[in-house]
């Protein structure tokens, strides 16, 4: 970590990457690669992830999706829309099912249709620019400016060229915890970490206090 990096901030980030340094992908049974299938699964994640609802049932919807078979945006396509509202339903995915059932459908038959199933052309096309990858992403129905936000926060150590994301909950739950509120300072004490496990527990922080205080009292108990 960057000698620029205070003795504290380095304590806090241990901490917080020993108890909730998980990527989202990988909570939802996401081998992620850069590979089409698992990167069209985090896309659905992502999707789920940016509505109103708990992160704990749009990981569980997007694992009862995928343990159903659909895996794939052909696989998507297929099912039918009563297919995909069970699935969703299984998951605890209940008050936005019948709508994002329409749109899983929709968006897989786009990526179907412009990326031939393949999110790697996306990122060809974006030649280096994140900002080029977070429009095309956006293309995509459901998905908008928070869901592209997630699917970069969680592809980062992979797709390096769109930088280092953390979000707006990311930065929120930096505040939580006492770290630095600037993405370049953020930037420095992520150096030679997971950079998407370390933006996760920021979010983690973020939507349960409870995680914060935990972090901060371990991190404290080092001193």
């Amino acid at each position: 970590m960057s000698r620029g990096v205070s003795a504290s901030a380095r304590r806090i980030t241990d901490v917080l990457l020993e108890g909730y340094g998980r990527t989202y992908a990988a909570e939802a049974g996401i081998r992620l690669r850069d590979t089409p299938q698992p990167l069209y699964q985090l896309l659905v994640l992502s999707h789920l992830l940016s509505a109103r609802i708990r992160a704990s049932v749009a990981v569980a919807a997007a694992r009862a999706l995928f343990a159903d078979g659909m895996r794939t945006p052909r696989r998507m396509a297929d099912a039918t829309w009563q297919q995909r509202v069970d699935a969703l339903g299984e998951g605890g995915y209940r008050r936005y099912d019948e709508r994002t059932s329409t749109q899983l459908g929709e968006g897989a038959q786009l990526v179907l249709d412009v990326w031939k199933g393949d999110l790697r052309r996306l990122r060809a096309e974006a030649d280096g620019d994140g900002e080029v990858v977070r429009a095309g992403l956006r293309r995509v129905r459901g998905i908008g400016p928070a869901g592209a936000d997630i699917f970069v926060r969680e592809v980062q150590d992979l797709w390096p060229e769109t930088g280092f994301r953390v979000g707006a909950k990311g930065l929120r739950g930096a505040e939580r915890l006492g770290l630095p509120t600037s993405p370049d300072t953020l930037a420095e004490v992520a150096r030679g970490r997971d950079r998407a496990a370390f933006a996760a527990a920021l979010v983690r922080a973020a939507l349960d206090r409870e995680v914060a205080e935990t972090v901060r009292e371990a991190a404290r108990a080092r001193k």
